[in-house]
């Protein structure tokens, strides 16, 4: 099961990936195993030398009787210290930034989040692949019809 930033491959040219680790409470694994969560609107910074996931929107699970949740709350990644050197050298040029692209469990059972380095399209960039989505559709379609 994996939570999926569609919006990131349309938005962003992705340039590295990373795997960290997410500082969760129970109620917001058991919310994101049930995919009630939304990163498409969200990005991450480095504060203090921590990385950070914010806008992230983890709906409360029903169960939860926990009056202090925050839904949109900033969430802590754990990387290695080198990854975040890494990381804080690129983010320094104002054009990059750091996004999640999906949500994941790994084999031992911990939330993970795949986020990566990217660079924002142009407008013109966003309408070359509209255009080739559109092209390859029709080409679909043409070849549909010839073998039915």
């Amino acid at each position: 099961m994996k939570i999926t930033n569609r919006k990131a491959k349309f938005n962003y040219h992705l340039l590295e990936f990373y795997v960290a680790g997410i500082q969760l409470f129970g109620s917001e694994v058991k919310s994101i195993r049930k995919s009630k969560v939304n990163i498409s609107d969200s990005f991450c910074q480095i504060r203090n030398g921590e990385l950070y996931s914010i806008n992230m929107y983890i709906e409360k699970y029903k169960f939860c009787f926990n009056d202090n949740f925050y839904p949109k709350r900033e969430i802590k990644l754990l990387l290695n210290k080198s990854e975040l050197l890494r990381i804080s050298k690129k983010i320094l040029n104002p054009k990059i930034t750091v996004i999640p692209v999906e949500i994941f469990f790994s084999k031992t059972g911990y939330a993970k989040m795949k986020i990566a380095i990217s660079k924002g399209k142009k407008k013109h960039d966003k309408r070359e692949i509209i255009k080739m989505k559109d092209s390859i559709r029709e080409i679909n379609r043409s070849i549909k019809k010839n073998y039915i």
